[in-house]
């Protein structure tokens, strides 16, 4: 059998996009490079820069500031001929180089995992007459963007039978559907032991004690600072640890506030690479409803608090949460600290929530899913 190329498409539009391309790209080069070299290409890395900060720095600073501005840009895009037109003028910026990437890379499959790639590969594929395979990865679980299913003949990766569902819905046939675990980290294949845990809070500074975590994600969490504030008088016997991201304010002023504050039990992190150790070693998560993040809180079986989520993209997640009885949410700030301090209190609760998560038996897709597009289609 031939070496096969595969190109995996991502933007780097928060780490939704990037982590599951990167996870499954890593895995194929580790565990199954005699079949295959994956590589893992920007899609605006050769693009004008001016599409990089409208789109990478727009999303981020929206998501950040102005939250409900990206929510109503989302919610006009439901509307078809609004999706089209974004898509058309993305792809403007995007087409002329990809063309040339795909040119000199020469690959055997495409694997898409965001939408705005979706039409220009397309139309590269068309132009020049290249018979390549294509499989797009919705990255959103439950509630994906419109532009996903813009074109319905694609062949799908999804990470939930509702997804699944909701795209028959939308008239896309059912082979063209596959539905496999959320893919995540190598790291996260397995749940930590408790000497792992030990090792992981002595290498990291902690004590032997309770762990809250504050985890958004990639680009820090909405409302870090009041987050924080809300804790100093009221936390108990546990840490706390605050993951800042690529949020240079927040990580300055949670320094700040802890030492105007003398908050010795507070540990301060700016953008990491240990997010699979910090999660093992805690006990509850607090964060927003990104997709990555709260699977990775659900798979280490921790307890997720979720502060706040993007209508109407993390709705589903959200939704799939609560319902489900796997965390809680709980949007205002100064009730925070009371939702922490009744689990830590009740071992009761703390139990059902633990049973709960075990009775899902969550797994990471990353395995099943390189498998899929290594052996796409079965005739190869």
């Amino acid at each position: 059998m031939n070496k096969k190329k595969i190109l995996f498409l991502y933007l780097k539009t928060g780490g939704g996009h990037f982590a599951p391309a990167r996870s499954v790209s890593q895995y194929i080069n580790k565990y199954k490079n005699a079949k295959a070299d994956a590589v893992l290409i920007d899609g605006f890395a050769k693009s004008s820069v001016l599409i990089k900060i409208i789109i990478e720095d727009g999303y981020r600073i929206l998501q950040s500031k102005a939250k409900w501005i990206y929510e109503l840009i989302y919610a006009i895009h439901k509307i078809k001929i609004i999706s089209i037109i974004s898509a058309f003028l993305v792809s403007t910026f995007i087409e002329k180089k990809l063309e040339k990437t795909i040119a000199n890379e020469k690959p055997d499959k495409i694997i898409i995992f965001h939408f705005f790639m979706i039409m220009p590969v397309y139309k590269i594929l068309k132009k020049k007459k290249l018979n390549i395979h294509v499989i797009t990865v919705v990255t959103d679980p439950f509630s994906p963007h419109p532009i996903w299913f813009l074109k319905k003949d694609q062949t799908f990766i999804v990470f939930s039978s509702e997804l699944k569902q909701l795209c028959l819905k939308r008239g896309i046939e059912n082979e063209n559907v596959s539905v496999f675990p959320f893919v995540l980290d190598e790291k996260f294949s397995k749940i930590a032991a408790h000497e792992e845990i030990s090792a992981f809070k002595k290498k990291l500074g902690f004590n032997d004690e309770k762990v809250l975590l504050i985890l958004g994600g990639g680009d820090g969490i909405p409302k870090g600072i009041q987050i924080l504030k809300s804790f100093f008088k009221t936390y108990k016997d546990y840490e706390i640890a605050i993951v800042c991201g690529k949020d240079p304010e927040l990580y300055d002023k949670a320094l700040q506030l802890k030492e105007k504050n003398n908050f010795q039990k507070l540990k301060v992190f700016g953008y990491i690479d240990f997010v699979y150790e910090l999660i093992s070693l805690s006990d509850i998560v607090i964060t927003k409803c990104g997709a990555s993040t709260f699977m990775e809180i659900l798979i280490s079986r921790k307890i997720p608090i979720v502060n706040s989520y993007i209508w109407e993209q993390e709705k589903g997640n959200l939704n799939f949460l609560v319902n489900n009885n796997l965390g809680i949410y709980e949007k205002r700030v100064h009730k925070l600290p009371e939702a922490v301090n009744d689990i830590f209190s009740n071992l009761e609760v703390k139990k059902q929530y633990h049973q709960k998560n075990e009775s899902f038996k969550f797994e990471s897709g990353t395995p099943k899913v390189a498998d899929y597009i290594l052996n796409y289609p079965q005739m190869i």
